[in-house]
């Protein structure tokens, strides 16, 4: 996170506590417009970012916290990382040790022209098809079945890449994106179960109460994802018992 110090004392300066919360807010917002006050909180809460306190109990922040700060919210942002993840690199990185291997993002796709949300430009249904390995027929079948949806202008957001990328996959395979409905489906069903759970917080007017319910969405959806590897493969394990 951040570069090397040049020197023992630029190092040392690194972590002096010196940055108020909204200062830190401030050098954040460029890169990170959605960062709240209650974000930066809520990531102290889980133990991502360690402020020290004034006597008056005011948060002072270092250099190095606000680095820490900037890696967590780009591994969520452009990588989509859970948080017990982003721990887990923090940690190893704390250590002087490699991050782990378990996360492996993709390269980050380029962001729209003019567009400084960090959101990428969305893709032309040529460009997306060859991104994916998708064929131009695969493409239109997994959009008329419902695993992947335009925009106004018949474009792709990069973000479905995944889902394309997987279908492509599939499809080497002999599964056609017309057999992947039962996917939906299930999808559908699964997130209907998780906003029942989050969604009377998100409707709450606390902006920190908005935060910990998203949080809580993003542990919901990497638990519910792990679940369902771990049931598949337990069901396709049965097929090589003898």
């Amino acid at each position: 996170m951040g570069g090397p110090a040049r020197s023992t004392g630029e190092a040392g300066d690194q972590h002096i506590p010196r940055l108020t919360i909204g200062e830190v807010l401030a050098v954040l917002r460029d890169d990170f417009p959605d960062v709240t006050i209650s974000k930066i909180r809520y990531l102290e809460s889980e133990d991502l970012v360690h402020p020290q306190r004034t006597p008056s109990g005011y948060r002072k922040f270092s250099r190095a916290d606000v680095s820490r700060l900037r890696y967590v919210l780009t591994a969520q942002r452009d990588h989509y990382l859970p948080l017990r993840v982003i721990k887990d690199h923090l940690e190893a990185l704390d250590r002087g040790e490699p991050v782990p291997d378990s996360s492996g993002p993709a390269a980050v796709p380029p962001r729209a022209p003019g567009n400084d949300d960090g959101e990428a430009a969305p893709l032309t249904p040529d460009q997306f098809a060859r991104a994916a390995g998708l064929e131009p027929d695969q493409l239109a079948a997994c959009v008329q079945f419902g695993l992947l949806a335009t925009d106004a202008e018949g474009r792709h957001p990069v973000a479905d890449l995944a889902v394309a990328r997987a279908a492509a996959g599939l499809a080497r395979h002999g599964i056609e994106p017309r057999h992947l409905r039962v996917y939906r489906t299930g999808v559908e069903r699964e997130a209907g179960l998780v906003e029942q759970l989050v969604a009377p917080v998100l409707r709450a007017r606390s902006e920190e109460a908005r935060t910990r319910a998203t949080e809580k969405l993003r542990e919901l959806a990497g638990l519910s994802a792990q679940l369902h590897t771990a049931l598949l493969e337990a069901r396709l394990r049965e097929l090589l018992r003898p």
